[in-house]
């Protein structure tokens, strides 16, 4: 009696084992995205500075992952001292869709600050009148509205032949800080779970700039640029068609400030050296905040992930 009772006893605890183990696990939710503020030494200006650095949902679920990286350069309007000024590189490009507007890009998203040097006293009124509480950030629970994009009383045109002269970069650009962008990528690749050979690299008027400068002077690093409302000078093409580096450039087809014209000498300079991986889209209903509709949107981001070094 007593060992048929233990025997039935295991049989139900047996039974309860093998009901447990057919049990699906719960599902973990994925760690959440984060924003980072990394500290670095300027090679340029001597001291520490900080930078964005963005995590994305999952980063830390999955230790043996490498995650694809934008390096993001702003434009002139969200300059400044790297720290207490930092949060102004907020206001566009893939860090606002990624952190503000709660967009799941599955990239880590470096974003630096371009120093000052002198333009808050050129009476500009975007920097000389901005403040910080004005700029949008990340809500508890939802997004804010998202930017409004403006509407140009530019005529749509076709293209004028610019001359070289009107060609010259803009001054006091990306150009002054590239050491320190190349100590922010050595930084975010030694120390972060990152794929080196999938870094990306775009940034907007200003940034644009930057963005062809830096793929002219470190084409190895980079698996894609996209200049975005920024146009690239014909000298600075050689290096990236020997690469023959992945390009995607956008310009604006009613924006004064970037004028479209501006776009067609470098990139017939690209073709001539023989560079066959080029698209340029001209958003001809838009003007310079073009970068807006381009990066709310997902197409840019897709064609990063096609590329890698």
């Amino acid at each position: 009696m007593y060992s048929r009772r233990l025997n039935w006893i295991l049989s139900l605890v047996i039974l309860a084992l093998l009901v447990s183990c057919k049990q699906p696990k719960p599902k973990q939710s994925p760690s959440t995205d984060e924003l980072l503020r990394v500290s670095f030494n300027s090679v340029e200006t001597k001291a520490e500075k900080d930078f964005f650095l963005y995590l994305p949902q999952g980063y830390h679920d999955q230790p043996e992952r490498k995650w694809p990286v934008i390096l993001f350069l702003h434009g002139n309007g969200e300059r400044g001292d790297s720290k207490d000024e930092l949060d102004f590189v907020l206001m566009h490009g893939p860090l606002y869709e990624a952190w503000v507007q709660r967009k799941p890009l599955p990239f880590v998203i470096v974003s630096p600050q371009l120093p000052m040097y002198g333009m808050d006293t050129t009476g500009v009124s975007y920097l000389v009148d901005r403040k910080l509480e004005d700029f949008p950030d990340r809500l508890p629970e939802g997004t804010p509205d998202p930017q409004p994009i403006s509407h140009s009383d530019q005529p749509m045109g076709g293209f004028e032949d610019p001359t070289i002269d009107e060609l010259r970069l803009p001054p006091r650009g990306w150009e002054m800080v590239e050491e320190d962008l190349i100590t922010i990528i050595n930084k975010v690749t030694s120390n972060y779970q990152v794929d080196a050979s999938r870094l990306y690299l775009t940034g907007l008027s200003y940034g644009g700039f930057g963005t062809w400068y830096m793929a002219s002077k470190h084409t190895q690093l980079f698996a894609a640029a996209s200049p975005v409302v920024g146009w690239g000078h014909p000298d600075l093409m050689a290096p990236i068609a020997r690469q023959n580096l992945p390009l995607w450039v956008f310009s604006g087809g009613r924006d004064p400030v970037v004028q479209k014209k501006f776009f067609i000498p470098g990139l017939n300079e690209l073709e001539a050296l023989g560079h066959t991986k080029l698209r340029y889209t001209i958003h001809d209903d838009m003007g310079h905040d073009t970068w807006k509709r381009v990066y709310a949107g997902d197409d840019l981001y897709n064609w990063f992930l096609e590329h890698r070094l």
